[in-house]
This record gives C-alpha cells, sequence and structure tokens, in this order.
C-alpha cells in the first residue's frame, strides 16, 4: 500500500453563500418526469442520478466522462442553493430529466438543474419532542419514480408527492414516535418493483428494528420485515431469555440495494441495545449488525450475513451493501461487498450470503485479531467496563454511513476510513421508555484526535491498494463517487470537495466550501454539461467545466 502524500490546501477563492447564483440559462426545464422501473434499474447512471446512490447497486458509480484527470482542475462552482430551512444537509441529490430534487428536515425542493432556481418547495414543520439521537431532523434525500417523489420525515411519515408541483398525494405513517419518541426517520426511500421501502430509526433508544414497503401508487402496506425476530421465529434464542427483543435496536436507518438478477433486497441493520453492556441480551442478537437479504415481494427474509456478534462497542452494520459482478480470486462472481463500521472490509457471494474474505482495514482495531474462514471475527476480549476500557475504533466507527463506490475500469472499491479510539464504559441500567439505552457511554481520549484516509480497495486480491489521508480535525462526514471520467470525488476532513485520479490517488482539484460536508457527492448531464453535485454545510454546491 503506498500512502501518496497530500497536497498543501489553499483557499481558491471566496463564493457567495447563502444565495442562489444562476451561471446558466434561464429557459425552461421538463415538465415531463417519468421514471420507469426500468430507469431505476438502469446501470451505471449517466445524464439522470435516479435515487440515492445513482442506481439500485449501490456502486455510485456515473458513465459520465467529460470531466477528467487532464480537465478536472478547471471545474468552476455554478450555483449554490441554500435552503429555507437551514441546517447542516446529509442529502445526496436526485437528478432527473433536468430537475434536481433535494431535502432539508421535513423541506422537499425541486431546482432547475442547471441554475439551482427554485420550481417548487413542499414544506412541513419539524417535529419537536424527538429523541435527539435518533433523527435530529436529518434527511438524506428522496425516491422518484414515474411522476411522483418520496421522501420520509424526521418522525417516520413516507410522503407522496407530485414531482412536477411538489402537491401531497399521500401520507403514511411507518414509526410511531406516540409509543416511543426515538421512532423517527433519516433515510431516502428506496423504490423497487413498485415499492417504497423504508426503516425507522431510534434503535439506541430501544426502538424494534422493522423495514416496511409501501405499495408505491396507493401508499397501502405490502409487508414489513422485523429485524429483531418475535417469539416462535427463526433466531428469537439469541436474545436470550426476557423481554430485551422488544427494545432491541437493529433498525434499519440508511437505504439498501437491489439485484433483479436474483430478485434480492439488501439491508443493512444497525447495533443492539443496550449499546454497550449485554448482560440483558445474551447471545449472538441476531439480526443486529447484519445485513439481511429479502425477498422484495413478499419481505421473507432468504439469508443474512452477521459482521459483529453481540456487539458491544456499536457499530452498526447500516454502510452501503455494495454489488459488484466481477472477479475476486480470479474467478467471476455476483459478490457483495461492505467496509464495515467494525475495521474490516467484507466480500459476499450475494447469492446466498456465503462469506469469502475480509481485509482489515484500520490497523489500530484492538476488539478482534482476525475474523475466521466462517466470517465471525476472533475477538481479544477487549470489552467496555465500569472503569473504561480502550476500544478501537471507537463510537464513530472505522467508517460510518458516508457512501463508498466502485468503478468498473479500475476494479477499485473507495471509502473513506476513519481511525480513532475511546474510553468506553460500561453499566447496567433497566430500559426507560423514552430515554436513549446506551448503558453508558464513550470518552473521547485526551492528546487524540480523529483521522479519516480515503482508501482504494482491489476487490478481486482482496488488497488496499492506495489511501489519501486527509488534512483537517475529523469533522466532515462525506462520502465517495468515481466516474467513467477516471475519477473519485470525495469531501475532506477541511471543507474541501477533491478530486483525486481513480487509479492512483493523485489530488488533482480541490474547492474550499467554508462548511463541514456531511454527504457524499454525485454527478448529472443537461443540456450536454456534465455537472458535480454536493451538499456541503447548510447549502448544495454545484460545479461544471466552464464554456
Amino acid at each position: 500500500m503506498t500512502d501518496l502524500k497530500r497536497c498543501v490546501v489553499f483557499w481558491i477563492g471566496s463564493f457567495c453563500i447563502g444565495a442562489c447564483v444562476c451561471f446558466g440559462q434561464q429557459g425552461p426545464v421538463s415538465t415531463r418526469i417519468d421514471v420507469s422501473d426500468g430507469d431505476l434499474l438502469a446501470k451505471p447512471p449517466g445524464v439522470d442520478w435516479n435515487s440515492y446512490n445513482g442506481d439500485l447497486t449501490g456502486r455510485r458509480y456515473s458513465s459520465l466522462a467529460q470531466i477528467t484527470p487532464g480537465n478536472v482542475g478547471r471545474l468552476r462552482a455554478q450555483w449554490v442553493f441554500h435552503p429555507t430551512n437551514s441546517q447542516l444537509l446529509e442529502v445526496t441529490p436526485v437528478v432527473v430529466q433536468g430537475v434536481m430534487y433535494v431535502t432539508s428536515g421535513n423541506d422537499a425542493y425541486a431546482l432547475d438543474a442547471r441554475t439551482g432556481r427554485v420550481l417548487w418547495r413542499h414544506s412541513r414543520p419539524l417535529t419537536a419532542g424527538l429523541i435527539e439521537d435518533a433523527s435530529a431532523h436529518h434527511n438524506r434525500g428522496v425516491a422518484v419514480w414515474h411522476s411522483k417523489v418520496y421522501m420520509e420525515t424526521d418522525d417516520a411519515h413516507l410522503l407522496c408527492l407530485d414531482a412536477r408541483s411538489g402537491n401531497l398525494i399521500w401520507d403514511v405513517e411507518f414509526g410511531d414516535i406516540r409509543k416511543n419518541p426515538a421512532n423517527g426517520a433519516t433515510s431516502a426511500p428506496l423504490i423497487v418493483k413498485g415499492k417504497a421501502i423504508v426503516a425507522a430509526a431510534g434503535g439506541d433508544a430501544g426502538v424494534r428494528g422493522r423495514i416496511d414497503a409501501f405499495d408505491a401508487e396507493t401508499g397501502k402496506p405490502v409487508w414489513h420485515f422485523w429485524t429483531i425476530p418475535g417469539p416462535g421465529e427463526a433466531n428469537f434464542g439469541t436474545w436470550g431469555e426476557g423481554h430485551s427483543w422488544e427494545y432491541g435496536g437493529a433498525t434499519g436507518w440508511m437505504p439498501g440495494t437491489y439485484d433483479a438478477e436474483t430478485n434480492t433486497l439488501f439491508w443493512g441493520t444497525g447495533n443492539p441495545g443496550p449499546d454497550f453492556e449485554g448482560s440483558a441480551r445474551p447471545g449472538d442478537n441476531l439480526y443486529s449488525d447484519c445485513v439481511v437479504a429479502l425477498d422484495p415481494d413478499t419481505g421473507k427474509l432468504k439469508w443474512y450475513f452477521q459482521f459483529t456478534p453481540h456487539d458491544l462497542y456499536d457499530y452498526d452494520a447500516v454502510e452501503t451493501p455494495v454489488l459488484i459482478d466481477g472477479p475476486y480470486k480470479g474467478k467471476l462472481q455476483k459478490l457483495l461487498v461492505e467496509a464495515n463500521r467494525n475495521g474490516f472490509v467484507y466480500v459476499l457471494d450475494r447469492t446466498n450470503g456465503k462469506f469469502l474474505g475480509a481485509t482489515l482495514f484500520d490497523p489500530s482495531v484492538n476488539w478482534a485479531k482476525g475474523i475466521d474462514s466462517k466470517g465471525r471475527p476472533i475477538t481479544t476480549g477487549v470489552i467496555p467496563t465500569a472503569g473504561g476500557t480502550k476500544v478501537c475504533p471507537g463510537i464513530d466507527g472505522a467508517t460510518n454511513w458516508y457512501s463508498p463506490s466502485y468503478n468498473p475500469q479500475t476494479h477499485l472499491f473507495y471509502f473513506v476510513a476513519l481511525r480513532g479510539c475511546n474510553i468506553s464504559r460500561a453499566k447496567p441500567q433497566p430500559f426507560v421508555q423514552g430515554e436513549s439505552y446506551y448503558n453508558t457511554g464513550v470518552e473521547r481520549i485526551p492528546g487524540e484526535q480523529e483521522k479519516k484516509t480515503l482508501v482504494a480497495y482491489d476487490v478481486d486480491r482482496g488488497t488496499l491498494v492506495w489511501s489519501c489521508p486527509q488534512a483537517g480535525e475529523g469533522r466532515s462526514w462525506a462520502g465517495t463517487m468515481s466516474t467513467a471520467g477516471g475519477l473519485v470525488f470525495f469531501g475532506d476532513d477541511s471543507g474541501n470537495v477533491e478530486a483525486v485520479d481513480a487509479r492512483n490517488g493523485a489530488p488533482l482539484w480541490h474547492f474550499n466550501t467554508g462548511q463541514e460536508i456531511h454527504a457524499s457527492p454525485m454527478s448529472y448531464a443537461v443540456d450536454g454539461t456534465q455537472y458535480l453535485a454536493i451538499a456541503s454545510g447548510s447549502d448544495i454546491f454545484s460545479f461544471a467545466l466552464p464554456d
């Protein structure tokens, strides 16, 4: 593995933040919005970016190639959009036929993707009384199907809006904040075969995880899958005796992926509760910290794989399960690849969930010394204690929900790795409805600072190829996107949107937004021009090459 030297980061000029600055023409945009099932299944994305990850595979790879290593240095900001309901954004824009859809809190916007001009806004108040840890009013984006836009609200309602006007068509509830004020939502919905699929948040405050599918036309419920089995169901015994399964977490608070060839939906689940103390939940605690493979027609479980059995460290497995058709150890296979919060990159056979291999990407990991032949961690006995124990990675994980990407040209998988440790403490405490359920928590280690690195992983060989250390103070939580133009775009810890060479990680371009980036980039094209867009701080930035 080669560490490339990071270039010195400079400000490259000031930019007016807080206003919509339009450089493009002001002509009409398309009023014919129609995203078919075929459009959602098409891969890779090109002119349009139809869903949260671009397509349903989770690869975040754009086929656009107008922006290249040779000209990316000329990339310039074209416009900035500042939502009325200003807050730290975690949204990935969706672009369909020249219209960009973004969210901020419980607000949805349609913008002219060339200029940032607002076409419509749908707004509802933020919900008071939510447990802050569960959603904090974040919203990561929309789904679009035919002429409808779907978004989740902070109180776990699924809204269906008219894509051309923003008018509400229907509203259904999939969480229950009256029963538990942590039962909110933060994700973007996923549309599969005419169903809008969602999952609530709040696992750290006693919400029992569930994945729900609704008829995308009518909003009627189709199926649901409990991520913690109930009495009489398979694997119920992995929670021991008692009632810990009723408030055990394992919520699926990020969108999943879908494979049309095998007709399988893949969804990641969060940690079990309480987070750091496991005496109330002896056993593996299925299906926490898993990727579950479901039949999208019925919601029935096909298979599961658990990354961190009986998790005591808050190692959610909601990181994107990326679907790759390619070589592994020289053999072409249907793969699922996940860079997991626990410090290992996993490769699975997605047709049956068979474990193929795992690679340590965070050398500071001390809770496990490896992964055995069946995919179970070989633990070291390092666990949280009442007096405090150093645990690596810490509560933020060795990576997190920010998006990875895969480039079929380079055969490399790109993700942002985080290195940091905590002092973790544990003390048994009873579950109290409406309160956080950690038992007990973590502390930063004085003098230690989290560091992030952009990593390129060779899936076939199971090796780390190159890494690009980030400058900054560990504040940004930004994901990646790769392109057919030979680039990887990401957000760094200094508030820069960056581009590096996809083959070797050489830094090529950056733009300092002046804000923390808690979102992932995407790309789209309008009138023959390729754009790069990313949410940074409380704004949406769009970039293109000058005419």
